[in-house]
């Protein structure tokens, strides 16, 4: 048995390219990666209550002199010359720099896969015909297992087509002595009867063949490479709002059929954090990576509503930990995209919504959902802060805006904190008797946050409403 205190649990915000270069050859039981892929589309996070959304990737590729380096650094000659073959009849195209990006990434995959380890890819029609070419090179057409089909059904537009209801998970493994636990599922209704009466037959060489002995094995019967797991809806408990976040279940089955406790799992393409929590559940070791800060947000959130406890036994590699390195790289950065970043990675890590609009914001650049009716509203300054800021902040305190945070860089003055002091405390409303809150304490309508705080870990007090189980 594996103890849950001692499990590797290892988080980067980076591109997975330099991080995969530097893992050990054959480390590591199973990869499982959910690219982007190449809908030339921007994926939003969507919050719910109408808060609005926030870019959380853009799936738009580019032919770059990188796509150029990478192919004429390519050591792996078959994957090079498949490469340079799709180039030359498609153009430097956007999928051509797609694959090109993916095939650089994948060889590292397999090299750092241990011998009986196992790869699943997660892609959508958009790709997968090219991915499966290159997924051949790489691996070997030997080592093909299964193409998965995932079937789900949810709302679609009007188009002159079949409806699109289901993505594709190849299935590879780096030799032909994997891991492999072989999953059941559930009987069919009629076959499970026509098995009790001994009346179900099957047909072999033409001929009919009786398998029935009036018995059933409760086990049920072998999963097939078709999975019915129902899409996470907007309802669903475990929705966090990620653009194209995964059911549990469909990871759960994953890492239940190609790996076992104490197996090192890796998404080099984590989003939200459905495979660390997959992996967490089924006392794996987990490794993930992501290079947008909404992921590693995310992450952080999934974990706070869970029962693991663990949140400060993950290591976290790449987040800006002091002043210096958040300075260094957002603040003082003379991109304006940079220095939003710096407002998304305060208001993120406060387990808010920030505003992704460029530009004028009215002094709101994020938003805390508190409950359907409620929410705390954040300001983010990165230089000099005056009282006068704090009294805008106060002055927009109306409505569904209940509670102000300040979030600065420099540190208040007395007078700024007096000022918070004397704006009031919140008032909680009056919640049906099957909700209580987080806390009872006074909390101020109006709060400052400095950078060195948020990076200490400090939270705003916030009435939380959630349901009373007691």
């Amino acid at each position: 048995m594996v103890d849950r205190k001692d499990l590797i649990r290892k988080l980067y915000y980076s591109d997975n390219l330099p991080i995969l270069r530097s893992m050990e050859d054959e480390s590591v039981d199973l990869i499982y990666l959910d690219p982007p892929f190449n809908s030339n589309r921007a994926y939003n996070i969507i919050y719910p209550d109408d808060l609005g959304q926030v870019t959380a990737f853009e799936d738009t590729w580019y032919w770059t002199p990188e796509c150029d380096a990478h192919i004429h650094d390519m050591t792996h000659l078959k994957t090079r010359s498949i490469l340079d073959a799709l180039a030359n009849a498609m153009g430097k195209s956007q999928i051509c720099a797609y694959l090109v990006n993916m095939a650089v990434r994948l060889i590292e995959m397999r090299r750092i896969l241990k011998p009986t380890g196992s790869i699943y890819l997660h892609c959508n029609p958009t790709a997968s015909h090219y991915l499966k070419i290159v997924m051949d090179a790489i691996f070997g057409t030997n080592n093909f297992r299964n193409e998965i089909i995932w079937h789900y059904r949810r709302w679609t537009g009007k188009a002159k087509k079949f409806q699109c209801l289901h993505d594709v998970v190849f299935f590879y493994t780096k030799t032909s002595d994997y891991s492999f636990n072989i999953l059941y599922t559930d009987y069919t209704t009629g076959s499970r009867e026509r098995k009790v009466q001994g009346v179900l037959n099957r047909f072999k060489g033409g001929e009919t063949h009786f398998v029935s002995y009036k018995s059933v094995d409760e086990k049920g019967v072998r999963e097939n490479d078709v999975w019915n797991i129902p899409f996470v809806a907007p309802s669903a408990k475990e929705r966090l709002g990620y653009p194209t976040q995964k059911p549990l279940a469909l990871l759960e089955k994953i890492l239940l059929a190609s790996s076992n406790e104490g197996d090192l799992v890796l998404d080099p393409f984590c989003g939200c954090g459905t495979t660390v929590e997959a992996a967490e559940k089924l006392k794996r070791h987990w490794i993930g990576i992501d290079i947008t800060y909404s992921s590693i947000a995310a992450i952080k959130e999934r974990f706070r509503r869970q029962k693991y406890n663990v949140w400060g036994e993950i290591q976290i590699f790449g987040e800006p930990k002091t002043e210096g390195e958040v300075e260094k790289n957002l603040i003082n950065s003379q991109s304006a995209s940079a220095r939003k970043e710096f407002e998304k990675f305060c208001v993120t890590s406060i387990g808010g919504l920030p505003n992704d609009k460029m530009g004028a914001d009215g002094g709101i650049d994020g938003r805390i959902p508190i409950d359907k009716n409620e929410i705390a509203i954040v300001s983010v300054k990165s230089g000099r802060i005056s009282i006068e800021q704090i009294r805008a902040l106060r002055g927009l305190l109306n409505g569904k805006n209940k509670i102000g945070i300040f979030i600065t860089k420099v540190k208040p003055t007395k007078k700024m904190k007096l000022f918070a002091n004397q704006s009031g405390i919140y008032e909680f409303p009056d919640k049906p008797e099957k909700v209580v809150f987080r806390t009872q304490e006074l909390i101020p309508r109006i709060q400052i946050l400095t950078l060195e705080q948020i990076l200490k870990g400090v939270q705003p007090i916030l009435p939380w409403a959630i349901p009373n189980k007691f």
